[in-house]
């Protein structure tokens, strides 16, 4: 069964009470579709050691071993998730898919790890290194700057054996389980 308007401002309560009750499977299989796109990243190397889902998980696991929060460590397995469809601005959409469902220090973090990551290479591909420096007085600075030091930066070792996507699935349900951080917050409860 559908709704019947040709235009939304035509809908009706009726309307609407049928289409939240789809909408509310939609929203309950997004975990599974966000899998389903990080998948999209194994054999996708870019160049790099390892390839861009092996990257992501060396940074979940160096999160997770140093005790980090769950929804820090699912922020850890989605930094690049935006790679696929935001070659020129991954972080951005990255920051956007985990935005209703992260707190804001977490939020600023991954929104901006691709700037502070920078240091570590943008001097060679005629970049400013230092760009990060802009960034350096807001206060999730150093939470960011940590992330990519000791997560980001170090995720990049091929002589590791193939770490597994499942050991996240979890994680990645209950951190999507509910959105925090959203104008439809009262509608989905």
């Amino acid at each position: 069964m559908h709704a019947k308007f040709k235009k939304m401002s035509d809908s009706t309560a009726d309307d609407w009470q049928l289409i939240m009750g789809e909408q509310m499977a939609f929203f309950n299989k997004l975990p599974h579709r966000i899998l389903t796109h990080l998948q999209l990243l194994d054999n996708d190397y870019g160049g790099f050691p390892v390839d861009r889902l092996q990257h992501s998980l060396q940074t979940a696991e160096l999160a997770a071993e140093a005790g980090e929060d769950e929804q820090y460590i699912v922020c850890a397995l989605l930094h690049d998730i935006g790679d696929t469809l935001g070659s020129a601005n991954h972080a951005d959409v990255a920051a956007s898919i985990l935005q209703p469902y992260i707190s804001e220090e977490n939020f600023w973090m991954i929104k901006h790890h691709a700037i502070v990551q920078g240091y570590n290479f943008f001097h060679h591909i005629g970049l400013d290194r230092n760009l990060r420096d802009s960034l350096r007085e807001h206060p999730h600075y150093a939470r960011t700057e940590r992330f990519v030091n000791q997560y980001d930066d170090q995720a990049f070792d091929a002589s590791k054996p193939k770490l597994s996507l499942d050991l996240f699935v979890p994680m990645v349900h209950n951190v999507f389980a509910k959105p925090i951080n959203s104008i439809y917050n009262k509608a989905l409860t």
